[in-house]
C-alpha cells in the first residue's frame, strides 16, 4: 500500500512547541485546496481534552458510535453521544480509498476540520500509523491533526503496507515522539493490532497484548486499544496490569457490552460497522425504489 511519509502542510517546530506550551495563540494550517485555516484555540483545545478523558471510566465505557464526515457526525450527536470518533475505515469507503493510509493526508487533516468545526461535543481521529513510520514526523502529523480540533487519536503498530507489528522498542519510541509533540492535552488511544493478526486468542498473547500497553503507557499513551479482543476473563487481565483506559470494539457476535463493562472496559467502539450498516440499508432501499 501506499505510503505518505511526508506532507506539504506546514509542521514547523514553532507550531509543535506552541500546541504543547501555549493556551492562548491559535494555529494555521491548510486544508485540502491549499487555503489556510484556524484552528480552534488551545485553550478551548484543552478544555475538550479534559472532557474527553474524563468520559474514560472503567465498568461505565463511553460509547463511540464511529463517523466518517459531518453528515454521519450530526445524525449521531442527535442520537446522544457525548464524543464522536470518524474510523479510518468508512472515511476511505465513503470516498472511494482503501483502508490503510490510502486516504491522504490532507484530505484526513481536512476532513477532521469540517468536523471538529461542525459540532460541540469532542472529536478524536482514527489517525492509523500518522501517516509515517518515523517516530519525529508522526509527531509532527499528530500536531497537524490536533490544530484541526480534534483532541485525540488512534495510533496502531501494526506495519501498514507491510506484515505484521512494527518492533515494540520501534512503536514506543514513536508514542513518545508524539507525546513530546502534541503536549499533556492529547488522547493518544495507542492501538495494538496483535489480536487482528492471529486466530489463536492464548495466554502467550495476552501476554504479548499486556507486554506493549504497559509499554505504551510509559511511553505516554492516554488509552489503550486492542481491537478484536473480546473475552471478557482476557478483558479484566488486561484491566488489571495495564495502567490506561482499555478500548474494545463492537462487532457482530461479540458479548453484550454489559458484559465488557462488568469486565472494567472504558470504551466501545465500532469501527466500520456503522457505515456498512448505513450503505447495506441504502441498498436495500435502493433495489426496492427502483425494483
Amino acid at each position: 500500500m501506499q505510503r505518505f511519509e511526508g506532507t506539504s502542510l506546514g509542521k514547523s517546530d514553532v507550531l509543535q512547541a506552541t500546541l504543547a506550551q501555549t493556551v492562548s495563540m491559535q494555529f494555521r494550517i491548510p486544508d485540502a485546496t491549499g487555503a489556510p485555516f484556524t484552528s480552534v484555540g488551545a485553550e478551548q483545545m484543552a478544555s475538550k481534552f479534559e472532557q474527553f478523558a474524563e468520559l474514560h471510566v472503567p465498568g461505565s465505557p463511553v460509547i463511540l458510535y464511529n463517523i466518517w464526515d459531518v453528515g454521519s457526525a450530526h445524525a449521531v450527536v442527535k442520537a446522544g453521544a457525548k464524543a464522536l470518533a470518524t474510523g479510518s475505515h468508512p472515511v476511505a469507503d465513503a470516498q472511494g480509498w482503501l483502508d490503510g493510509q490510502q486516504v491522504p493526508l490532507d484530505f484526513t487533516l481536512a476532513n477532521a476540520k469540517r468536523i471538529a468545526d461542525a459540532v460541540d461535543i469532542p472529536l478524536t481521529v482514527d489517525f492509523e500509523g500518522a501517516y509515517s513510520d518515523d517516530p519525529e514526523q508522526g509527531g509532527a502529523n499528530v500536531v497537524q491533526l490536533a490544530a484541526t480540533g480534534a483532541v485525540g487519536c488512534n495510533f496502531e503498530d501494526q506495519v501498514i503496507g507491510g506484515e505484521g507489528l512494527h518492533p515494540l522498542d520501534l512503536q514506543v519510541r514513536r508514542i513518545a515522539a508524539i507525546r513530546r509533540a502534541v503536549g499533556d492535552a492529547f488522547f493518544i488511544n495507542a492501538r495494538t493490532d496483535a489480536f487482528l493478526k492471529t486466530q489463536d486468542y492464548s495466554d502467550a498473547l495476552v501476554d504479548q497484548v499486556i507486554e506493549r500497553g504497559k509499554a505504551f503507557a510509559d511511553a505516554g499513551a492516554s488509552g489503550f486499544f486492542v481491537p478484536r479482543l473480546a473475552d471478557p476473563a482476557q478483558i479484566e487481565r488486561i484491566v488489571r496490569e495495564v495502567p490506561l483506559p482499555l478500548n474494545v470494539i463492537a462487532f457482530p457476535g461479540a458479548p453484550p457490552k454489559s458484559v465488557w463493562a462488568d469486565a472494567g472496559v472504558a470504551r466501545i467502539s465500532h469501527g466500520p460497522f456503522p457505515h456498512r450498516a448505513l450503505m447495506a440499508k441504502l441498498e436495500e432501499m435502493a433495489r426496492e425504489a427502483i425494483g
